[in-house]
């Protein structure tokens, strides 16, 4: 039997019996002559050449109903550059590349620096942040939709799935972002299992049950890089330029529009990517990393929302949610026996005393440094700022680059 128990503040739309992918984008095929959506795909190079990617674009072929790709490419010279616009220019839709580490578009960074809006550090959430600014140039898009480059099992029902809650006219949503199961013979995606969840539950357990925690707590899968969005909202957003990015978007979204106006929609029955190391030691990469900045940006959300972060505080929260990740090492050891999955109950107990520890560790750092993650401006703060740059000079530099 299918699953559509609705048990979350958010609406989720389940994937159902009655779905074939045909249906949904003879729809999107119909609603695009009206409302335009563009496809962001951020990218490392290395991605590029990985097997992922690959897959991805052929699966894209097949989507003609796409009126514009947008790839936003980090950590490639103009070689590499010119190299990915050659490999991206077999999709059959338009298709423009952001190549953010060309000298015009540091050039850009560098002028919003000095007038106090900082774009961040190089990462997923500035490369997200200039491919939004040059699709809200464009002024032609209703909406844009993006997901990562790493899905080593992606199918077109990840997009139509995607898009189709925010592009049609019959459902009335701003926001939908992706869930799905993480599994092959393991069960995978330990940062919300054993770190997000939890840490969530035990939030909860100390502040009561506020309105937010209850939203975040309904998303299924809140660390996934599946998104799609209205574009206005996309001009109104602040992005975390870390790895904090998931975690600040969703309280961006939470404050920028209506809970009636955010789902949560499942898009494919077998989800898996690359995976990170997860080393104690290396706090500047990996999972670790990744917890630490999710951490971090918690604890500027707890402060926004009025609760004073203390030392007695924090030492609480972090037992806490020891006590409530540990009962979940349990249950999905369980999950994993009655599905005949492997299960190493030390690897999981090991997690989460990895992830306590990163507690300690995003604390000090919030200590030192308050705001917690660096958020990007808004496109609409920095349109105020510097009007051409979003009317014409972005635009203009992304597109000569592109060779129209």
């Amino acid at each position: 039997m299918g699953d559509f128990f609705q048990n979350g503040i958010i609406t989720t739309l389940h994937k159902l019996p009655g779905y074939k992918l045909e249906d949904v984008e003879n729809k999107i095929r119909s609603i695009v002559k009206e409302r335009k959506f563009a496809l962001l795909l951020p990218s490392l190079f290395t991605e590029i050449e990985g097997e992922a990617v690959p897959g991805i674009i052929e699966e894209l072929k097949g989507a003609d109903y796409i009126p514009e790709v947008v790839v936003s490419l980090d950590r490639a010279d103009r070689e590499q550059f010119e190299y990915a616009r050659g490999f991206f220019s077999v999709l059959p839709v338009k298709t423009t590349v952001i190549w953010n580490d060309s000298p015009e578009i540091q050039d850009i960074y560098e002028e919003l620096r000095e007038v106090g809006l900082d774009p961040g550090s190089q990462g997923k959430g500035r490369g997200v942040w200039t491919a939004f600014g040059y699709i809200l140039s464009k002024g032609e898009f209703y909406m844009v939709a993006l997901h990562d480059c790493d899905i080593l099992t992606y199918t077109r029902d990840i997009l139509a799935r995607l898009v189709y809650p925010v592009l049609s006219k019959r459902l009335h949503y701003d926001f939908a972002k992706g869930y799905y199961a993480r599994v092959t013979d393991v069960l995978h995606g330990r940062v919300v299992r054993l770190f997000f969840t939890p840490l969530i539950k035990a939030f909860k357990r100390m502040f009561g049950n506020r309105e937010f925690f209850e939203y975040l707590d309904s998303f299924r899968y809140p660390l996934s890089g599946e998104v799609a969005m209205v574009t206005e909202l996309s001009r109104r957003i602040h992005l975390p330029s870390d790895w904090g990015l998931e975690v600040g978007l969703l309280r961006e979204v939470y404050a920028s529009t209506n809970l009636s106006h955010i789902c949560q929609v499942d898009l494919v029955d077998q989800y898996d990517h690359k995976h990170q190391e997860f080393k104690k030691e290396d706090m500047h990469s990996g999972i670790m990393r990744m917890a630490i900045d999710i951490a971090r940006t918690f604890f500027r959300i707890l402060s926004q929302e009025g609760i004073i972060l203390t030392p007695n505080l924090i030492r609480t929260l972090k037992l806490t949610y020891y006590d409530v990740a540990k009962g979940f090492v349990e249950k999905y050891k369980n999950e994993a026996m009655i599905n005949g999955l492997e299960y190493d109950s030390h690897r999981e107990t090991s997690s989460v005393e990895k992830f306590a520890f990163a507690l300690d560790v995003a604390a000090n750092e919030f200590s030192e440094y308050p705001m917690g993650s660096l958020l990007i401006p808004s496109w609409g703060r920095v349109d105020s700022a510097i009007p051409d740059l979003l009317n014409s000079r972005l635009p203009d530099i992304i597109d000569r680059l592109n060779g129209r």
